[in-house]
């Protein structure tokens, strides 16, 4: 059978997004404070090949550059994040002008070029002055953050029109906090469970001051999500389903969405002695209102499911929940995530019929090979371009069932540091060579600019 095009509704916005640290460089230029990324980085045995993101890719000094190959591949919209301490040097009080025209001029560039920003205020880069003084476990970091949005915003705010709060609280809290492997490197779950708080109690403080300053902008939060598999040949129980799904998806969505933070998952962190017999004490009258703020979107990152099955030894009876995170049955990207376009269909539908969001971006969507540059200079990435067309077919399948799904931001627009694991993992549509800064389009991306040009793509026809 012929191939079957598919169509995206019109107005949806295709982009591409990155992150600070990841892609800027200029780590101590022009008067930026140091980060927890900065430090982190800088600590030896903390990241895989001993890089840090000092350089990068270069992008505040090349970003003129990186506009024009936006423009090039039809990018309607760009999500980038802003770096805190490149604003405020401490965290708070003193304002860094120059950091401030930076995102100024940035922006400029992209409306020039006829891409909507989509700035995020915290992708992880925390002033490392705040860490100092007890970081995301304490009160005031939230407090510190209100300020700088509305530092930012007040700069930014007649220009910019989707602002998005948070980038993953979810990788803030467990792998910065519980597992160590991000920055700052701690591995304290009961301050983690503090963390979670303040990062979701900052977003819902931060919402009315955005809306003040930005006043026809669109606001949202990002999470990283996980549809929970049951695993191909150990169905897990539902107990075991339901706590994944409450340790990865619920704690933040639940309170988010007016709910409270999940009563199930409180009594489970009570029973594993991660919280007190009192439960949730570091949480005050008001925050859960302050935090279920309303909201114009969501921002969904999909990369993998979470499969799970019941695997209980003496070792980890009493953690929270036991699971399995990946099958060998499925096909997996060459960071170890495995590849589940379905997911993303069952996730966003999920999402719409259990949540209601008005709105619903996917921020982040993509996928890790090494694949380089041929002999004549050509990256035929196949992979990646099989990913995301797979992955494609399951938005649109989504939006089948009714899901207001409004965008697509491909991860990332370049190679670039990729946190704990350096520069060993490339997501990039543009290959990077770090010696010398040449960009190079993937065969990825010239098959999403014509996704792009044509609002959509063809795919084999359904089987009968």
């Amino acid at each position: 059978m012929p191939p079957r095009r598919l169509t995206f509704p019109e107005g949806f916005l295709w982009g591409a997004a990155t992150s600070a640290y990841q892609i800027e460089g200029a780590w101590n230029e022009d008067d930026k404070g140091e980060s927890i990324w900065d430090r982190f980085s800088h600590t030896p045995g903390n990241i895989l090949d001993n890089s840090t993101g000092d350089i990068a890719c270069d992008h505040y000094h090349r970003w003129h550059e990186d506009v024009a190959l936006m423009k090039g591949l039809g990018l309607e919209a760009y999500r980038f994040s802003v770096s805190w301490p490149r604003i405020l040097p401490t965290g708070h009080g003193r304002v860094n002008q120059v950091g401030l025209d930076f995102y100024s001029r940035l922006v400029d560039g992209l409306l020039e070029a006829g891409i909507e920003p989509f700035p995020t205020l915290y992708h992880w880069d925390l002033p490392q002055s705040l860490q100092d003084k007890g970081g995301w476990s304490e009160r005031s970091t939230a407090e510190a953050f209100v300020e700088y949005a509305d530092i930012v915003s007040r700069k930014l705010g007649d220009r910019v029109k989707h602002w998005i709060t948070h980038n993953e609280p979810w990788s803030t809290v467990v792998m910065g906090h519980k597992l160590g492997m991000h920055a700052p490197g701690q591995k304290d779950f009961p301050a983690a469970l503090k963390v979670s708080h303040h990062l979701l109690l900052s977003h819902g403080w931060a919402v009315p001051v955005l809306r003040r300053n930005s006043p026809d902008a669109e606001v949202g939060i990002t999470l990283v999500l996980f549809p929970i598999v049951p695993g191909p040949s150990n169905t897990a129980a539902l107990p075991v389903f339901r706590k994944c799904d409450g340790y990865f998806n619920r704690w933040f969505l639940d309170p988010l969405y007016g709910r409270h933070y999940p009563a199930d998952m409180v009594a489970e962190y009570i029973n594993a002695g991660y919280l007190p017999a009192e439960g949730l004490n570091f949480v005050r009258p008001g925050d859960l209102e302050a935090i279920a703020a309303q909201t114009d979107f969501l921002g969904v990152n999909y990369y993998t499911p979470v499969i799970t099955r019941r695997r209980v030894t003496p070792e980890n009876e009493n953690e929270p929940l036991t699971l399995l995170y990946n099958g060998p049955e499925y096909d997996y990207t060459d960071i170890g995530m495995m590849a589940y376009p379905d997911g993303l269909r069952h996730l966003l539908n999920r999402l719409y019929f259990d949540y209601q969001p008005g709105k619903m971006y996917i921020t982040e969507n993509g996928a890790s090979y090494s694949d380089g540059p041929d002999g004549k200079g050509r990256v035929r990435d196949q992979r990646r371009l099989n990913f995301l067309r797979d992955h494609l077919l399951a938005a649109h399948r989504a939006l089948e069932c009714g899901v207001p799904l409004a965008g697509y931001f491909v991860w990332s627009l370049m190679d670039n540091f990729e946190w704990s694991f350096g520069y060993g993992q490339r997501f990039g549509l543009l290959w990077i060579d770090y010696e010398n800064q040449r960009r190079i389009l993937k065969d990825s991306a010239l098959w999403y600019k014509q996704v792009i040009d044509e609002n959509g793509f063809a795919v084999p026809a359904r089987s009968p």
